[in-house]
């Protein structure tokens, strides 16, 4: 089933050999239990 999209005719005929392999870093962590029961005391005072 070929499409006449241009968009979709472009995605099938491309190359994945070209793309490069790179590593993934985390920017942001979870919280930790600790880290939550430690925000809920902090809100808790606060009120």
């Amino acid at each position: 089933m070929s499409d006449s999209n241009p968009v979709n005719q472009e995605v099938e005929q491309f190359n994945k050999q070209k793309l490069k392999k790179t590593n993934t870093q985390e920017k942001n962590h979870l919280p930790t239990k600790e880290e939550i029961e430690a925000e809920k005391k902090a809100m808790q005072q606060g009120n």
